[in-house]
């Protein structure tokens, strides 16, 4: 992704539309702290609007060095958009801040499900050993959906199959080898073909949203790495697309609302 000012005041724009109203929302449900009482969070020279963007900008593919990209990105190119920037070190501290207005921001609950046009519409993250024909797994990633399911051979098993159907989900798999082979539609044929955009949408995420990474110095910190490079994906500009041209039917991405 090409990095723009442009797309920086778009970002910026968004983001603090969406949390003047889960700010609203949330006015006056102070935590407890650990000795039981409620304390009041005071308003940081940068706004949690601000870093929210800041985190998000980061995963557009430039930078692979987060310091670096705010010690001379951010208080440096970006000066006069932010004029508050603090010290890294400070910034640091601040992330914990929008750890949950972040995770509100998609709608995550933190595999995935992807539409047509490549926006993802559902993500899961659980442990390596859980698959993601759980039932747990799998109410998330089916939830609000209808029509046909797309998957992979790993997916066939008729306790699923049946599951969904009851539900309105049809779920079309390939078959395994040793399968005997059935008559498929030629839309459904060709939409399996098509689900190498699941694979385009993982390697943008890794390579360019930096979504991978091993040296997290805390779990939060690895959440909101997490978090932000989904949420830079939703405002990437070229994902890849089933079928270019043609529009199945208006589905959403991960909800900003």
């Amino acid at each position: 992704m090409e990095i723009t000012k442009d797309k920086v005041t778009e970002l910026f724009c968004i983001i603090d539309e969406f949390y003047k109203v889960f700010d609203a929302e949330n006015a006056g449900k102070l935590l407890l702290s650990e000795d039981g009482v409620k304390r009041r969070r005071r308003k940081a020279s940068l706004s949690d609007s601000e870093i929210m963007t800041i985190l998000l900008y980061f995963h557009f593919g430039s930078f692979r060095n987060f310091k670096h990209y705010y010690l001379f990105f951010i208080r440096g190119t970006l000066k006069s958009y932010f004029p508050n920037a603090v010290s890294y070190n400070r910034f640091v501290e601040l992330e914990s801040r929008v750890f949950f207005p972040l995770m509100f921001f998609l709608n995550l609950r933190a595999f995935g499900r992807c539409n047509d046009r490549g926006e993802i519409i559902a993500f899961v993250l659980t442990g390596a050993n859980v698959s993601d024909k759980d039932p747990a797994v799998f109410d998330v990633l089916a939830k609000r959906l209808y029509g046909k399911l797309f998957a992979d051979k790993g997916y066939i098993s008729q306790k699923l199959f049946d599951s969904l159907f009851e539900e309105g989900i049809q779920l079309v798999t390939g078959l395994r080898v040793n399968m005997k082979n059935k008559l498929m539609p030629s839309y459904d044929k060709m939409m399996l073909r098509k689900r190498y955009i699941i694979e385009t949408i993982n390697d943008l995420l890794e390579k360019s949203a930096q979504i991978v990474h091993s040296r997290h110095r805390s779990v939060s910190n690895f959440i909101i790495n997490i978090i932000s490079a989904l949420g830079a994906y939703c405002f990437f500009d070229n994902k890849p697309k089933a079928l270019t041209g043609y529009v199945i039917e208006d589905t959403k991405q991960l909800s900003l609302f």
